[in-house]
């Protein structure tokens, strides 16, 4: 007596129409057909046979691959969609960036020792320089109020 093996795994088995294909399958060749011959029939006689073919495959192509392309148990468009919707129209992955609060305490350390290098440094050039008697302000100020 004759056996005959049974796939364990019923989800992969597919019910086919006709011909030995699907109606994914079907649908898409049938596409590809109403889309390939009538742009060979039209081009040609005005492009010639050899450019008229290379371009019927060239648009006939893409609905091959969709009819059999098959990836995880997903069809070519849902893949597609998935790809399109995450690489363009959803945002990108953004981290979580905590904020450092001891490199701020660090920065503001740094400043406030500029700071006061800064006012050291002009106190420092206030005490070089020579200061001039009370007098000869007075003489200064009243030079400078004559002259406006």
């Amino acid at each position: 007596m004759p056996f005959v093996s049974v796939p364990k795994d019923l989800t992969k088995v597919k019910t086919k129409v006709a011909l030995n294909l699907t109606k994914r399958q079907l649908i898409c060749f049938s596409a590809a057909g109403a889309v390939g011959i009538p742009t060979y029939l039209l081009t040609h006689s005005a492009i010639g046979n050899d450019i008229a073919l290379f371009l019927m495959i060239g648009l006939m192509l893409p609905f091959f691959a969709a009819a059999m392309y098959e990836k995880d148990g997903q069809p070519f468009e849902k893949i597609a969609f998935h790809f399109i919707r995450a690489r363009f129209l959803w945002p990108g992955t953004r981290p979580y960036k905590t904020q450092n609060l001891y490199a701020a305490l660090e920065r503001q350390s740094m400043y406030e020792r500029e700071v006061k290098r800064f006012a050291s440094k002009n106190k420092k050039a206030r005490k070089k320089s020579p200061k001039r008697p009370v007098a000869a302000k007075r003489r200064a100020s009243a030079v400078k109020g004559r002259k406006s």
